[in-house]
């Protein structure tokens, strides 16, 4: 059998960052959490491969000896199924963050899952959807339309997934929702795998969901997008999740992936742009004309200025999200040289090189001492 790459069941590289890590355990971990997908062992099998590859990756002594020896070498090291190991905290974190702690940004909203969850609910009310943004709809703000889909409860069968609504005993856990399980010397209490904490299980499955318990329905939402959102961000937009048995609706959760522009870069409020500056502009010194995100800015290109020189400009960049103080615009010179010359720029650049004497040649004095030592070597 061969053996599972903990890298590539994150869909990371092996030179992923710990942000990335984080990002791409957090994305999967949603994905495949058991409250997502009622009685489904595929995922519920892969959400634990998950686990276990960030459990291992995300410390940095553990995915050392990883990268080195592969599973074999972590054998003795703390390594187990489950959340077992150093960065429990870790995992909890990002578990909050997406099933009902803090989270989300500003004021734009609690963690993913804020609405208490009914064991006897067969899926969570909260649900989140990844919405792309255009660079400039992320940098001012904007109003978006979005269609979405939401699940509703089954009428047929009272939102149970059985028929009739007849639901019996689960024998794994003898209706207790809970399980006991062993890890090492300690003993704590799990969700029943089976009937996911509810105690009873369908007998017979509802034939108008199919034992899903739910049916779906779609909905067109107009979202305003404040200023400054960057990708990763997560806006709530509270009532527009699915809905329970009584009639209430959960919570949507936009997580934004902001598209990249042609011109500028964004460094969290702050935005770079390079600037082409031919080299006799950069000599004699000039004032250009530059875009800016309002619009265009001047700058003042001093005498001698150098290649990868930077202006900055304050109050130019993005405002921030939370209390729209706006960042940096920051101008990085890119000197161009040009591509051919004709004879007659060719005479007067030497002309010119001339004109500066021993300074045009500042290499001869720079290597003067080095090309002595180096003779030196050769006359013995």
């Amino acid at each position: 059998m061969t053996e599972m790459d903990y890298y590539e069941v994150l869909e990371v590289s092996r030179d992923c960052s710990g942000a990335e890590l984080k990002k791409a355990y957090r994305k999967l971990a949603l994905k495949y959490h058991p409250d997502r997908n009622p009685d489904d062992q595929e995922a519920e099998e892969k959400f634990k491969i998950v686990n276990e590859a960030y459990q291992v990756l995300s410390d940095d002594e553990k995915r050392t000896i990883y990268d080195r020896y592969g599973k074999e070498g972590l054998q003795g090291q703390g390594m187990g199924g489950g959340f077992g190991g150093a960065n429990m905290d870790d995992i909890m974190d990002i578990f909050n963050s997406m099933f009902g702690g803090g989270g989300g940004f500003g004021g734009f909203g609690g963690g993913f899952g804020s609405t208490r969850r009914d064991p006897s609910q067969k899926y969570a009310l909260d649900f989140e959807i990844e919405l792309p943004l255009a660079f400039n709809e992320a940098v001012f703000g904007c109003e978006k339309k979005i269609d979405i889909t939401y699940k509703t409860p089954c009428e047929d069968c009272g939102g149970t997934g059985a028929k009739e609504g007849k639901l019996e005993t689960c024998e794994y856990c003898g209706g207790q929702g809970q399980v006991l399980m062993r890890q090492g010397p300690m003993q704590f209490a799990q969700t029943c795998p089976k009937c996911h904490g509810e105690g009873r299980k369908i007998a017979q499955k509802c034939p108008s969901c199919q034992g899903k318990g739910y049916h779906e329905a779609s909905e067109n939402v107009t979202i305003k997008i404040p200023a400054g959102v960057d990708s990763g961000n997560r806006l709530r937009v509270q009532g527009h999740g699915n809905e329970a048995k009584n009639g209430q609706r959960g919570d949507l959760y936009l997580t934004f992936y902001v598209e990249e522009d042609e011109h500028f870069i964004r460094n969290g409020n702050d935005i770079y742009i390079e600037v082409p500056v031919f080299f006799t502009q950069a000599i004699l010194g000039e004032t250009i004309s530059i875009p800016a995100l309002d619009g265009e800015l001047e700058l003042e290109l001093k005498q001698s200025t150098k290649d990868k020189e930077q202006f900055i400009f304050e109050g130019e960049g993005i405002p921030d999200v939370h209390n729209g103080r706006k960042g940096r615009l920051i101008a990085q010179v890119r000197m161009t040289l040009p591509k051919k010359i004709n004879e007659a720029q060719k005479e007067l650049l030497e002309k010119l090189q001339e004109s500066y004497g021993v300074e045009s040649r500042p290499h001869k004095s720079t290597f003067e001492s080095a090309f002595d030592k180096v003779k030196n070597w050769f006359k013995n």
